[in-house]
């Protein structure tokens, strides 16, 4: 069994891997899409949202709510990808570290 010193190591290591995981998620992108690819959501893994586009044929004000169902929807479905990507993400950082069976990050 480790002595006190080691698992402290351990610990701090798993802190540094989460630090860098967590960090890594803004740089990957992930893309929601609704009404067929009429409205597109760019976001980051981590929530943040970097683009809108949105076709020119739903410009007109007698498709305003359609619109702006279309965005609601396409930023869940780029909410769920993010989440998705995170999950990944974290699962790879989780198999790089001596963890106990069972043991889930984040603490």
């Amino acid at each position: 069994m480790p002595d006190f010193d080691e698992i402290m190591k351990m610990a701090q290591n798993a802190q540094a891997e989460l630090q860098k995981a967590q960090d890594n998620l803004d740089k990957i992108e992930v893309e929601g899409a609704a009404g067929g690819g009429l409205v597109k959501i760019r976001a980051t893994a981590k929530g943040r949202i970097l683009g809108v586009d949105i076709d020119e044929s739903l410009l007109q004000p007698s498709e305003k709510t359609m619109v702006e169902d279309l965005i609601a929807a396409a930023i869940s479905d780029a909410r769920a990808k993010a989440d998705s990507a995170a999950a990944q993400e974290m699962e790879k950082m989780q198999g790089t570290l001596p963890l106990p069976p069972g043991f889930k990050l984040p603490f």
